[in-house]
């Protein structure tokens, strides 16, 4: 069953936002827009080598008024922004997390096996 999308109501937003997606992971959109959940919707498609993302704001925000299109689109993007830092991030220290991890484990596994 397909689905039409609705238009948005006269109290909501639409704008959309486009991505260079050789230099945009998907990862960051979609962690970005689950992010929004509540203040607006997000639908992500591609289109050849851009992502474009389509963002409604709630008709209902659960945190504060409706935010204005030039807000919505700040928001969005400083989430992305933060969003690719935590992928950054977390790929810099994957080493350093997994011998803190094996640390921890190995030492909670000897602490059973001496309690038991």
């Amino acid at each position: 069953m397909l689905l039409a999308a609705k238009p948005p109501a006269a109290s909501q937003i639409e704008i959309a936002v486009d991505f260079d997606a050789s230099l945009q992971s998907i990862e960051a959109l979609d962690a970005a827009a689950y992010r929004l959940i509540g203040t607006a919707t997000c639908q992500v498609e591609r289109t050849s080598d851009r992502y474009f993302c389509r963002l409604v704001s709630s008709a209902n925000p659960q945190k504060g008024a409706t935010l204005r299109p030039d807000e919505l689109r700040e928001r969005f993007l400083n989430l992305v922004a933060d969003e690719n830092l935590r992928i950054r991030v977390a790929e810099k220290t994957e080493g350093v997390r997994n011998v803190i991890l094996a640390l921890a484990f190995g030492a909670l596994a000897a602490h059973q096996n001496d309690a038991g």
